[in-house]
């Protein structure tokens, strides 16, 4: 049994994190697409740091459930109090660093939200995090190195988080017990994001989701009104898929992993638009060669090209109804 045999594709990551857990280093940056699996890993990797038996046995380890419960006394997780992560749990987080581990040999400190993080919650701890203590260890989770400044990313060590293969997420969640062709579907929406495909897995509506971003390109509209209610539409969709229960901060996060989903779906649409024109391979089969064709190459491109930028903007807009309407005006413009 090891604390990494829950976590879905990654294998490289995984490898690599076994390895440094002999002689961590002081901190690490932890990057990736939204719903990857990257604060999950995180999760794991510290249980791995804390674990008296190196994260690998036969039975239960009272150290990895504590860990994986959150209450492992060496565990200490710094969330964001409102959308931030301020100045005063930065320097209660210094002042807890300098003390002695309670039970294992390291402590470490998770920042699941590290780029909530204010420059001057950054500012305060670039010591600590350049000259953290031997026992140690600070694990920041963000979509972007740029998400923090320049001079906390570089005193830590990065870690980049790719896409998981559909092929690989679904043979995942089919041994999690979801039925083969919706385990397809949902692998297909999720767009590689592990935390994405298993928070869909209890919706009914994941193909009625695919199907609706599909069609987007036939639906945006110069007017900005119509826009902004097609905009308040597809943000309306993505909220009920989200499971009930949730508290608002996951359901944020899950709303804009499933919105930049949408955006990238409709992109593909562009993309197979200008593989139309050029006789190239279509990955939407589902989809009108006829409605491919009525989109000109060089607009498909341009399209394809704004819909994966706003992917970017989504995760540092707090508002996203105005992003979506200005760019689904963008899209109908000729």
């Amino acid at each position: 049994m090891s604390v990494f045999d829950d976590v879905i594709g990654h294998r490289r990551v995984l490898g690599l994190l076994r390895r440094e857990a002999a002689a961590p280093a002081g901190a690490y940056l932890f990057v990736g697409a939204a719903s990857v699996g990257k604060a999950t890993v995180a999760r794991r990797f510290a249980a791995l740091l804390l674990c008296p038996e190196g994260g690998d046995h036969a039975g239960e380890c009272r150290s990895c459930r504590l860990a994986a419960a959150g209450t492992h006394p060496d565990l200490i997780t710094v969330e964001a109090s409102g959308r931030s992560v301020g100045v005063d749990q930065a320097r209660e987080t210094i002042e807890r660093a300098t003390l002695r581990p309670v039970e294992s040999v390291r402590k470490v400190f998770l920042f699941e939200e590290a780029g909530a993080m204010t420059e001057q919650a950054a500012n305060a701890l670039l010591k600590t995090l350049e000259e953290p203590t031997a026992t140690t260890v600070f694990l920041l989770v963000a979509e972007s190195e740029t998400d923090l400044p320049l001079t906390v990313a570089s005193r830590c060590r990065t870690v980049h988080f790719g896409r998981v293969e559909d092929s690989e997420l679904e043979a995942a969640l089919i041994a999690r017990g979801v039925e083969g062709d919706r385990a397809a579907a949902l692998a297909r929406v999720a767009g590689g994001r592990p935390g994405l495909a298993l928070t869909l897995a209890g919706s009914e509506s994941v193909a009625e989701f695919r199907e609706a971003w599909l069609r987007l390109p036939q639906r945006v509209s110069s007017r900005p009104g119509e826009a902004f209610l097609l905009a308040d539409e597809m943000i309306a969709l993505a909220d009920t898929l989200v499971p009930e229960g949730v508290d608002a901060k996951e359901k944020r996060r899950a709303r804009l992993a499933l919105l930049a989903t949408g955006l990238e779906i409709a992109a593909s649409w562009y993309v197979d638009a200008a593989a139309v024109a050029f006789g190239g391979e279509v990955r939407n089969q589902d989809v009108p060669l006829a409605d491919l064709a009525s989109v000109p190459p060089r607009k498909a491109v341009r399209n394809a090209e704004l819909l994966l930028e706003a992917v970017t903007d989504l995760a540092a807009n707090l508002r996203p109804q105005p992003l979506l309407a200005r760019l689904f005006v963008e899209l109908a413009a000729d």
